[in-house]
């Protein structure tokens, strides 16, 4: 019997290491084991329940804009650790980690574009590096990127995620929401459209400035949307928190939000939304 069981485990081993590692998995809302690739094809969505998974800002470009049409500005600014922070690492270590990691400067890239027919500023954040968290780098892609769309003339398509402001960079990280919100405020002034999608999470300062100051807001179904955590507002109140809070459906329901439009659907109402408004 010692031999059949080692022969038994000895197979399944063998065949465990012929599979390659990767090609499949979980769906944390409906529990299936689904194919990886298939989810890709998808634009991360799960082909048996459509829970939307995290996406790439390389994918959210191919998802949302003409193919070839994107034209980023300021690819190359990159943040600088000016306080000399030091924690458990260093914000210098953190921020050559997230470099590394993502292939990219900072937690936003920005730009020009063509969604349908319509010219457009674009913007999308990635929560890949730090949280996609706002520092002084992010807040000024994101004024750059209203500043220049005001001056052409053009509305702003900005996807957000992101776990709040940089606090590596202290009060430099603060600042940001009040010149976000000004050169949003000048944008608007002019007649021009700005649309925020809200993916999840877009939480802390970043869903308390610029992603909740749109026309239209739009959000993905099921993200995280807040300022502060669930945990920290239930010990601050002492209440039990209603079921879903903070979730997009809950917010449609209660106001904040204008569209809760799954991921599929999302191109298409954009292009909607631009023809009518512009």
């Amino acid at each position: 019997m010692a031999f059949f069981s080692r022969r038994k485990t000895t197979i399944l081993q063998a065949r465990k290491r012929d599979v390659p590692e990767g090609l499949w998995l979980k769906c944390p809302s409906c529990n299936e084991i689904i194919f990886r690739r298939e989810v890709e094809q998808l634009f991360g969505l799960c082909p048996k329940c459509g829970h939307h998974f995290p996406l790439g800002r390389a994918e959210r470009l191919r998802l949302l804009l003409e193919p070839d049409s994107f034209q980023e500005w300021d690819a190359a600014l990159a943040s600088r650790d000016i306080l000399n922070f030091t924690g458990k690492a260093s914000y210098q270590s953190k921020l050559e980690g997230a470099m590394k990691k993502t292939g990219y400067k900072d937690a936003i890239s920005i730009g020009q574009g063509l969604m349908g027919p319509h010219a457009v500023g674009f913007g999308v954040m990635d929560f890949d590096f730090l949280g996609a968290s706002m520092g002084s780098v992010v807040g000024e892609k994101v004024t750059r990127l209203f500043e220049r769309a005001t001056a052409a003339g053009w509305p702003v398509v900005l996807v957000c995620a992101s776990g709040g402001a940089r606090m590596y960079e202290g009060l430099f990280s603060l600042m940001q929401m009040a010149k976000t919100s000004a050169a949003i405020a000048r944008h608007n002034q002019a007649g021009l459209a700005y649309i925020p999608v809200l993916t999840h999470p877009t939480t802390a300062g970043v869903m308390a400035s610029f992603a909740t100051l749109g026309d239209v807001i739009i959000a993905e179904p099921g993200a995280l949307i807040g300022f502060a955590g669930p945990r920290v507002i239930k010990e601050t109140t002492q209440q039990d928190l209603p079921e879903g809070f903070q979730r997009s459906e809950f917010l449609l329901k209660h106001g904040l939000l204008d569209r809760v439009t799954p991921r599929g659907e999302l191109k298409a109402t954009l292009v909607q939304l631009l023809s009518f408004m512009q």
